[in-house]
């Protein structure tokens, strides 16, 4: 297991204000703010992080909150939906939650025995909240409006869009060893057997459909787990030796990352476990403070005045 993709790790999605998308994912989703930095590219943009208590892996979805980016497209090319586990018995609290709040949604449906309920974000980010076949013992992120029976417990799978799924899957298969395990239509499901939870893929095959716009409402990138940098590392050779073009290991603080791009273009991470969220604030205080890479902190004061108010 601990030589193995052990899942997703976390989800990078684009979003047009920091104000609306804290509200949304802290007030009407409940997720925990995790942290609180900025962009390591561009220091005047916000880089949030929300998921469970600890922002474990398979939890954490986080936002570049470019403020006032175009809108972008759902297409090929790129992951379209991101799925959350969500107890039995539970959406029909999210439907009334989902109705108060003015939130965009469809009706729950079926797919893969599983009963999912799609949604917009604010931005248009599509998500799904999803009643998986199998029990999801991970422990949730509460509020004092969306108790612990309720409350999404992580990722449960996310979907890629592609106008061909073989040269995606063969990387799915070969390389990250997860395997085929249902099929509907044009939507194909692969999963590792690795980790209980976030261990699902779906490829959804159109070939007629055009590109894909990755900007405000959309998802940037994905990124799968792996333990520590000696499996990174190892990883990193078999991507380069089926002729991928791989970024030299990255530190984001967090966790250590090497990104490259899949033959169906999609942008994949390969992240490390450690050092978490804690290496620079206590469980308690997460999320509370505005925390900057180093070689920006000397730039606090100018990097404070322009990133906007969450309050």
């Amino acid at each position: 297991m601990e030589n193995q993709i052990l899942g997703l790790h976390h989800i990078t999605a684009i979003a047009a204000g920091a104000r609306r998308n804290y509200d949304f994912y802290t007030r009407v989703l409940g997720l925990r703010f995790v942290k609180k930095t900025v962009n390591f590219d561009d220091p005047e943009t916000y880089h949030f992080y929300y998921g469970d208590e600890a922002g474990s892996p398979g939890t954490i979805l986080t936002f570049f909150p470019w403020e006032g980016i175009d809108k972008g497209r759902r297409g090929t090319g790129m992951a379209t939906e991101i799925g959350y586990s969500v107890p039995e018995g539970s959406l029909d609290f999210w439907l009334k939650r989902f109705g108060e709040h003015n939130v965009l949604f469809n009706k729950p449906t079926q797919r893969f025995g599983e009963t999912y309920l799609p949604f917009l974000d604010p931005d248009g980010l599509k998500l799904e909240l999803i009643v998986s076949k199998t029990p999801d013992a991970r422990r949730p992120w509460a509020t004092g409006e969306i108790g612990a029976d309720v409350a999404t417990r992580g990722f449960h799978n996310v979907t890629l869009t592609l106008a061909d799924i073989k040269p995606t899957a063969y990387v799915l298969t070969e390389i990250f060893g997860y395997r085929l395990i249902d099929q509907h239509v044009n939507r194909y499901r692969y999963a590792t057997s690795a980790v209980e939870n976030a261990a699902l893929v779906d490829l959804v095959e159109v070939p007629g459909e055009a590109e894909g716009l990755v900007a405000g409402g959309t998802v940037h990138h994905v990124a799968f787990r792996v333990k520590d940098q000696a499996v990174q590392t190892a990883f990193r050779e078999r991507i380069a030796e089926a002729g991928l073009q791989v970024t030299d290991r990255i530190d984001r603080n967090y966790f250590y990352s090497v990104y490259f791009r899949e033959p169906g273009g999609v942008l994949f991470e390969i992240a490390t476990d450690y050092p978490g969220f804690t290496v620079d604030e206590p469980l308690a205080d997460l999320g509370t403070h505005l925390k900057l890479p180093a070689q920006y902190e000397s730039h606090r004061a100018e990097i404070e005045q322009v990133l906007p108010p969450l309050t």
